[in-house]
């Protein structure tokens, strides 16, 4: 973190999940988070992979939402027997799992005789949980208090987060600006780099390895809140490229 950008709200990514951690199934949904925060000058500072264990969930989100503005979680609001995210936020604050009735009507009015007591646990939430609607499915995630509680199914995921999005703290926008060059090698821009991120306290430099075309380079990334600084730094990460011999292309690497 640097000290332009304490000022703003904070983040963190509770994924609760066997599938995830067997690696059955892959996670998909942290970069779409990640970008929407950025977007809303909310600073994304951890993700964190639980599994489908109570006492797990329950420690993980007591000790997220006290170290963070803001907790988002993805996972374990369905139907079935291991999706028990919703009773965990319950339990982490201390209050009852009931049924949230207007949930539970408009639900029931949806699907008509397919609605079943298995069903009825995804209207079923921490009292004081405010619904987060979606244009995906009936069914809501809720937030309860700090602690954004969202379905893992990507599409369902997304819908859920842009109905949020109205409702979260924002800071200043944090934006990005890369470039990169096949044929560099980290180990002889890491002095230069690092003279840049003196330069630019406020920036957060990266180098980041890739390979393309049976080929290696390195893409150079600043980002913060100071676009003035970002592409200054860039400027110089650019010329810091082209002095090892490769021509730069602005940008991320295709």
């Amino acid at each position: 973190m640097n000290d332009a950008q304490a000022g703003n709200p904070t983040a963190a990514i509770l994924i609760i999940g066997n599938e995830i951690l067997s690696g059955r199934t892959q996670d998909v949904n942290v970069q779409f988070i990640a970008q929407r925060l950025a977007a809303l000058g909310i600073r994304l500072q951890e993700v964190r992979v639980v599994p489908d264990i109570a006492a797990r969930i329950i420690g993980a989100v007591n000790e997220l939402r006290a170290a963070y503005t803001m907790l988002f979680t993805t996972g374990g609001i369905g139907p079935t027997h291991d999706d028990i995210t919703s009773e965990c936020i319950a339990a982490a604050f201390g209050v009852p799992w009931e049924l949230h009735e207007e949930t539970d009507q408009e639900m029931k009015a949806h699907m008509g005789e397919r609605y079943n007591e298995a069903r009825q646990r995804m209207a079923t939430m921490p009292r004081g949980a405010v619904p987060i609607k979606n244009e995906a499915s009936i069914a809501p995630g809720f937030t309860m208090g700090n602690v954004h509680v969202m379905a893992g199914v990507p599409r369902i995921m997304q819908s859920m987060m842009k109905t949020l999005e109205a409702t979260l703290p924002r800071g200043e926008a944090i934006q990005m600006r890369a470039v990169h060059g096949m044929g560099v090698m980290e180990g002889g821009i890491a002095a230069g780099l690092e003279a840049i991120q003196e330069a630019f306290p406020q920036l957060d430099l990266g180098s980041y390895p890739f390979k393309r075309d049976g080929g290696w380079g390195v893409a150079l990334v600043a980002k913060g809140t100071d676009l003035p600084a970002i592409e200054a730094a860039i400027i110089q990460a650019t010329e810091l490229i082209r002095a090892q011999g490769v021509e730069p292309v602005q940008g991320e690497p295709g």
